[in-house]
């Protein structure tokens, strides 16, 4: 009967460490939300260059282990352009090279995973926003940073990229020829 109890005790210590250890493990785990919070409660104005650089380095690796669908939704809050906005020149860069291999990476491996029609859908909103935004976001992005995440993009779509996803992108990749050369 000791052994019994034991084992129980045994088992039961096992699992609570269990319960402790996935707990500890979903908190640290960030969200779009743990971003927002962080990057709202982080301001990087008026700061000296250690300090921006921790943050920096602390919403990028965030961002980095955001998965794409977790990407897109902290994209349309708003949060990260204006932190974006908020960068200098240098340290937009810096950010860039941190997070967009990861990002691309993501976006194509979601794509690829995406039904025909779902893909369908984001092309035409791709196309849609292209046709909108474009003026606008030339004005708010360096051209020479506009020519770096291209460059990174359409790199990581050849190599990433189904036979699929391309023929569903290459209206996508058109549109975004046609900006490049109006901006000219």
């Amino acid at each position: 009967m000791k052994y019994l109890w034991r084992t129980a005790g045994v088992l039961g210590v096992i699992w609570l460490v269990a319960v402790v250890a996935i707990g500890i493990s979903r908190s640290a785990r960030p969200t779009p939300q743990k971003l927002q919070a962080y990057v709202e409660a982080h301001p990087i104005i008026g700061l000296d260059g250690t300090k921006r650089q921790k943050i920096l380095e602390s919403t990028a690796a965030q961002l980095n282990r955001l998965n794409f669908d977790q990407r897109r939704e902290l994209q349309e809050s708003g949060t990260l352009r204006r932190f974006f906005e908020n960068l200098t020149a240098e340290e937009r860069g810096k950010f860039l090279e941190m997070t967009l291999p990861e990002g691309f990476r993501q976006m194509m491996t979601g794509l690829n995973k995406m039904t025909p029609e779902k893909r369908q859908r984001l092309v035409q909103r791709a196309l849609d926003d292209l046709r909108k935004n474009s003026p606008r976001s030339a004005e708010r992005i360096p051209e020479e940073e506009v020519k770096k995440i291209l460059s990174q993009g359409v790199s990581s779509f050849y190599e990433e990229a189904n036979a699929e996803v391309k023929l569903d992108f290459a209206p996508v990749l058109e549109e975004l020829q046609k900006n490049i050369e109006r901006q000219r």
